[in-house]
């Protein structure tokens, strides 16, 4: 008893010297918040996140609703509590002690005292009691309206927006004053996470928000505010779109994507926006303008194609450039991290189960068209059913470093039947697919279904998870994290730092052998464009291994290679945002279908072109075929079709005066083989001058000679190339780079709402790009604003647009 009394006496005495040590602080200067800059990895900025300037509203000129909607979500005995909730605090202890899901307990109260006064901390027991110290001495010194008016003026709601009448702005259009039951409701709604409630972060957002308002106008009844009428009358509200503040629309998406990596690993929107961080990123900047060149569909891709691009360094996880579209504003979905169908790009992952397992390259299958394989069903429950080749092609008994190379459904079908569905989808999880988590609401974003149509990627990844998983194989089995930040600092201190370190998930023969079939792909196969890259020298071809994939009725494309220092995935999907469906992605630029093969493995050479330029020249470890097994009593293989019954292909046309990457990817979309021939010619090198067979029908796997200039008796002409990296610096740093390069720069103005006055807004011809000496390149310089003056970035508040700036 004794003990108890001394144990009760000194927490009270704990207590009452808090009470009185702990002083109620002045408030918060926002003035001094600061924007935090992210930079590429040279040093030149890419863009700044800033907190949104706030309007300051009274509670006499809001609307009721606004102010009952937020009570009766976050605090529903505000009106009569001494600033904290006893029983809450109870219950909360309770759960974290006990081991359930930590909890918190904060009051309306206590949530002002931290934005108002203290500043966002990590909270600890000690930082909790001081929190409820001061709320409770503000509850004796403040009336409940002046610490609701403090609270609405300075809560976040997402979006950058800070306090109730930026938010009403920004999710609404208007301000806060029109405000409805129904808005009010979603916006107190989504006070926890703002975030990742936001409904335009996808499927799952939108149906936490739902529930959110409905749970809002529910408690709003229960509290009396609103009448059973009202709630039956309140419908979901329409939201405007979203879009970027003064940051550049082309970059933003590189800036949600470092604010979305930084916010799982801790540090969240708020302190991007107020603490004054300077992000370092391993963005490549030369790179990234690559990404973005290459990347441009041309006018006649469908409406809502769109394409993507992750580079990834295999050795250390360092994203070097993301292509996630071309105007975030536009297109506010980052197309590297939007699901589409894996297709082919799948197949390696079974390939790699096959050789851990012992099964060589030099095993033969039968390859005939239409088999059918035990197991191979449609449904569940249904029967098994014949599987087909692309093109319906059959090629008789072959090995699968050939299988790998024509992408032959038939084998890979039973290569997956013999190690297990479930081998091929742990495979891609050890690569570094991502895979599901234990969370409700996302745990079935990413399964790949233990099905025999695993193999044929029937299941949904992102560009980033190809980069990942396929750079895992290029490091040769050494598995990194994909990381666009490379650090955080403030001042002198380092806030966070990517990690580079790598983990060995695969042996180094087993992923020597994938490599080598991944380069029959790109030597004989679908991916023959790719074979195009050049070395520093200009002739000497680079190592490139890789694999195409098509998926099912064409809804999406990729081609995911590599050498040695780089991996790259280049993807296409189409998926009409106004009917929520994926579509067949409509052909563009020449090509009759849009297979990986076609645009995506010519844009994948052109970008990797860039990308590589000086890069030495490295090769993949050596790697020798082994001897092939001895015959099995298995079925005999089926023979390739007769030469009477062999399928014929159209040759295609208007390849003449293409370069030769375009022309033997056309070549190979349609199961050719082109074979280039050097000619002596006045024009470009690498036109192409004649094509054989043009127009006619030829059997299906035929090799077509293509006639290309090697450029021999055209007249040497003195060349230069367009810097790199003008877009987005000074008006006279990019004058005084071209000059350097002998170029003539040409200034042309246009206003801009995005970029800042001075500022380079586009470069023609564009950046990288070979021209004469003395060719005039011209700069299209910001003049801020339509109709306003100054620099539009001074102030990133002004134009009330969210945390990028």
């Amino acid at each position: 008893m004794g003990a108890l009394l001394t144990g009760t006496s000194l927490a009270a005495g704990v207590l009452l010297a808090a009470w009185v040590s702990v002083p109620v602080p002045g408030e918060l200067d926002t003035v001094r918040d600061e924007a935090t800059t992210v930079y590429y990895s040279d040093g030149k900025p890419i863009g700044k996140f800033a907190a949104q300037d706030r309007t300051i509203v009274s509670l006499d000129e809001l609307p009721p609703q606004v102010t009952q909607a937020i009570i009766s979500s976050e605090d529903q005995s505000f009106e009569t509590h001494m600033g904290i909730n006893p029983m809450g605090i109870v219950r909360a202890a309770l759960n974290n002690v006990t081991g359930g899901s930590r909890q918190g307990a904060s009051t309306l109260t206590q949530q002002y005292v931290e934005n108002y006064y203290v500043g966002v901390e990590y909270a600890t027991y000690v930082t909790k009691l001081r929190e409820a110290i001061i709320a409770l001495k503000v509850t004796q010194q403040q009336s409940k309206d002046q610490v609701l008016e403090g609270y609405v003026n300075t809560i976040y709601l997402g979006r950058g927006a800070y306090g109730i009448e930026a938010a009403s702005e920004a999710y609404f259009g208007k301000s806060a004053k029109e405000m409805t039951i129904s808005e009010s409701a979603f916006l107190a709604g989504i006070i926890p996470n703002p975030t990742y409630w936001d409904p335009r972060q996808g499927e799952v957002a939108e149906a936490q928000a739902k529930a959110r308002w409905e749970r809002t106008l529910n408690l709003m009844v229960e509290q009396g505010y609103i009448t059973k009428e009202d709630r039956t009358a309140a419908k979901y509200p329409k939201l405007i779109k979203y879009t970027q503040g003064s940051g550049d629309n082309r970059t933003a998406y590189l800036l949600e994507q470092v604010a979305n990596e930084l916010d799982r690993n801790g540090i969240g929107a708020d302190q991007l926006t107020q603490n004054g961080y300077e992000i370092h990123t391993t963005i490549d900047r030369k790179m990234q303008a690559a990404a973005a060149e290459t990347m441009k569909l041309p006018k006649d891709a469908g409406k809502y194609t769109r394409a993507s691009l992750t580079s990834i360094d295999p050795q250390t996880g360092e994203i070097k450039a993301m292509y996630g579209g071309p105007d975030y504003s536009k297109y506010p979905t980052n197309a590297a991290t939007f699901r589409a169908q894996g297709a082919s790009t799948f197949k390696p992952f079974t390939l790699i189960g096959a050789l851990k397992e012992g099964i060589p390259l030099t095993k033969k299958y039968d390859s005939t068209d239409g088999k059918i394989i035990e197991g191979w069903k449609q449904s569940p429950d249904g029967p098994d059913v014949p599987l087909s080749n692309f093109n319906n092609d059959s090629f008789g008994s072959i090995d699968l470093a050939y299988a790998t190379a024509q992408s032959v459904n038939v084998v890979y079908g039973q290569l997956n039947k013999e190690i297990g569905a479930d081998t091929t989808a742990q495979v891609a999880y050890d690569l570094g697919i991502t895979q599901p988590d234990d969370n409700p609401d996302t745990n079935d974003c990413c399964v790949i279904q233990s099905n025999l149509a695993n193999v044929l990627g029937t299941d949904y990844v992102t560009n980033v998870d190809l980069a990942h998983a396929y750079s895992t194989i290029a490091a040769q089995g050494y598995r990194t994290t994909p990381h666009m930040v490379a650090e955080v600092t403030k001042g002198e201190d380092l806030v966070y730092k990517g990690s580079t370190a790598g983990e060995q998930v695969f042996t180094e023969d087993v992923m020597a052998a994938a490599t080598y079939a991944l380069q029959q792909v790109v030597n004989e196969g679908s991916g023959i464009a790719a074979k195009e890259l050049m070395g520093p020298d200009g002739y000497t071809r680079r190592p490139v291994a890789g694999k195409t994939g098509s998926s099912q009725q064409t809804e999406s494309a990729w081609f995911a290679g590599f050498v040695p220092q780089l991996t790259t995935v280049v993807g296409l999907y189409q998926y009409d945002t106004d009917q929520n469906r994926y579509q067949q992605v409509q052909p563009f630029g020449g090509y009759e279908w849009m297979t990986g093969g076609s645009w995506p493995a010519s844009a994948w050479t052109a970008y990797m072109a860039k990308a590589t330029e000086g890069m030495e020249i490295e090769d993949f470890p050596d790697y020798v075929l082994p001897e092939p097994p001895e015959p099995t009593d298995s079925p005999s293989p089926t023979t390739s079709p007769s030469p009477e019954t062999e399928e014929m292909v159209t040759v295609p046309t208007g390849l003449v005066g293409q370069q030769y990457v375009a022309a033997a990817s056309a070549l190979a979309g349609v199961q050719l083989i082109p074979e280039q021939v050097d000619v002596d010619s006045d024009q470009p090198v690498g036109t192409v001058l004649t094509v054989e067979n043009e127009g006619q029908e030829v059997e299906s796997g035929s090799t077509i000679k293509v006639e290309v200039s090697n450029g021999s008796e055209a007249e040497e002409e003195e060349t230069t190339t367009v810097p790199w990296g003008l877009t987005n610096q000074d008006q006279s740093y990019a004058e005084d780079q071209l000059e350097a390069a002998e170029l003539t720069p040409v200034i042309e103005e246009a206003p801009s709402d995005t970029v800042a006055e001075g500022t380079v807004i586009e470069v023609d011809p564009g950046e990288g790009e070979e021209v004469p000496v003395g060719s005039e390149v011209t700069l299209v310089v910001s003049t801020g604003p339509e109709g306003g003056s100054g620099d539009p970035s001074a102030d990133p508040s002004d134009d009330g647009g969210g945390i990028f700036g």
